[in-house]
């Protein structure tokens, strides 16, 4: 007999068709059989050990987060229901050119300081990895959820060429791109940066082509956090379309949001020059996450020059009182690059998370109301911040605009992708929401999305992006990574107040057939592994 028969449920496919009712059955790991209720009526309906009651439920493919910050969650929290709750089975890491392969001793060190306030610092996690195929293998030791693994520039870089500003020699040059050869070949399915962050901003545009043809050949893509999602946000979005059709490589642009003042209602710019990409052959996709406020750390807002040299750096131009005042000057009247050209709001910089205790009176607040409880300038509290929490403090930033949100979302080429911060005493509730956000208020409340789109958007499409032939669909053949919700309760628990709370209506989620979350509850099971680019 077949291990599973899911009866009487309303299958939504993932290829956005209309949804059908199905018994879909299930043996080791995969889909054998999808039964349509018209094709069941005159014939005896399949049998297997298991029989899970659908009735009322929604079936899909497991929904694909293709912009996630678990690359240590995944190692330290075999729970992770942050994500599984979610109906998450797949999610992408190695996101905005910072991540923890490929290293070597010093690089690791660096990296692991510099992105502390994104995962943490690490001490709970034995990093016996240096290699991309070796972080691969470390994961394929069981995990939550599955993970594919993006090659991140800005580490690359770190590791060929250091922290500083300048542009890297020929030798260099062609050691980043064997760095990036080798991951690609050890299973990476593309390539990332931040282009806001050190040291992947320093790259020339000549310098990222290189490496994106290198990523193309090996049938990967590119997924840039661009130079700008503020003043410059179209310049910068219509750099990375010229820079990878030039490179020839596929294009996956990161949290794709246009924020900030200055782009208030223009989403349809952004979307008109994909379009036209679109339509001249460009292969383009894209993801967003579906809230108004971003997340980062606070030392990213800092300007690039500050940047330079890396943590202690950093850190020694804070504590001196003459560079602290340039620093604050290109913040607040400049418009730093870090910020995206734009000069910061203190009142739109909220604290989600400290790694000193001490300091977790900030949090919860924004850095003008603490200025103003402690009687100085935002400067002064932001600067004492930095060297206190030794730049690991992590941020939500209230810049983003609804109406760019829900325009975006409606692209036939997004994507879902969580950008989902784990750290802090207060993250951002889409690591915990962005998911059953998207099916309860986008879809069911204001209908910006048809269920079927919505499902699609999250399944079949980033499958497509991935080059995973036997995921993001209900298939015969496929694998069983599967989500049963009720579109009547599906929501986000987590909110701003509250941004670690499960969310309700998704009692089931499967993984190569295995419950991972059953009758809405954690199980023990480690199904997911590292999924390596087909190539």
């Amino acid at each position: 007999m077949e291990d599973l028969v899911i009866r009487d449920a309303d299958v939504v496919d993932g290829s956005g068709a209309p949804s059908y009712r199905a018994d879909v059955v299930v043996d080791d790991g995969r889909i054998t059989a999808v039964v349509k209720e018209a094709a069941a009526a005159g014939c005896q309906r399949p049998r297997a050990v298991r029989e899970l009651d659908a009735e009322g439920l929604v079936l899909s493919p497991g929904f694909i987060d293709m912009h996630a910050h678990s690359d240590l969650a995944l190692l330290r929290d075999p729970d992770h229901s942050a994500k599984a709750a979610q109906g998450v089975t797949l999610e992408v890491l190695g996101q905005d050119g910072l991540s923890y392969a490929p290293v070597d001793d010093r690089t690791l060190a660096e990296v692991r300081r510099a992105i502390t306030g994104w995962n943490g610092h690490g001490d709970d996690v034995d990093f016996d990895w240096r290699s991309v195929g070796e972080y691969l293998d470390r994961l394929d030791r069981g995990i939550a959820v599955n993970a594919a693994y993006l090659i991140p520039q800005g580490t690359v870089r770190a590791l060929a060429v250091g922290w500083e500003d300048r542009a890297a020699t020929p030798a260099e040059l062609e050691r980043m791109r064997r760095l990036v050869a080798e991951g690609m070949e050890q299973g990476a399915v593309g390539m990332s940066s931040g282009l806001t962050y050190t040291p992947g901003m320093y790259a020339p545009d000549t310098e990222l082509a290189e490496l994106c043809r290198v990523v193309a050949s090996y049938g990967g893509y590119y997924c840039p956090h661009h130079r700008s999602y503020g003043a410059g946000a179209l310049e910068a979005y219509r750099e990375m379309v010229a820079l990878t059709r030039e490179a020839g490589c596929s294009l996956h642009l990161a949290h794709a949001t246009m924020n900030f003042g200055v782009n208030r209602g223009r989403a349809p710019e952004l979307l008109a020059l994909l379009d036209r990409a679109l339509a001249d052959g460009a292969d383009i996709t894209l993801d967003t996450y579906p809230y108004t406020p971003g997340s980062t750390t606070l030392a990213a807002m800092l300007p690039s020059w500050a940047n330079e040299g890396g943590p202690d750096a950093v850190l020694d131009r804070l504590a001196d009182d003459g560079t602290a005042e340039r620093i604050r000057h290109h913040l607040e009247s400049v418009g730093s690059d870090g910020c995206h050209g734009v000069p910061i709001e203190w009142d739109t910089i909220e604290i989600s998370g400290v790694a000193d205790p001490a300091l977790a009176d900030f949090v919860g607040r924004t850095v003008e109301e603490s200025a103003r409880r402690r009687g100085e300038p935002p400067w002064a509290t932001a600067r004492r911040l930095l060297l206190a929490d030794r730049l690991a403090t992590s941020i939500l930033q209230h810049v983003g605009h609804e109406e760019n949100v829900r325009a975006i979302m409606r692209h036939r080429v997004h994507t879902g992708g969580s950008d989902g911060i784990l750290q802090g005493s207060k993250p951002h509730p889409r690591a915990w929401g962005t998911f059953p956000h998207y099916l309860g208020h986008y879809v069911r409340e204001l209908g910006v999305l048809t269920l079927e789109e919505c499902v699609a958007h999250l399944t079949g499409r980033p499958a497509a992006r991935l080059r995973l032939p036997d995921r993001g669909l209900v298939r015969e053949g496929h694998r069983a990574d599967l989500v049963l919700f009720d579109p009547a309760t599906v929501a986000a628990g987590s909110t701003f107040e509250n941004p670690r709370r499960l969310p309700s209506g998704i009692p089931h989620v499967l993984i190569d057939g295995r419950f991972v979350m059953e009758d809405g509850h954690r199980t023990d099971v480690l199904a997911g592994r590292a999924v390596r680019r087909t190539p």
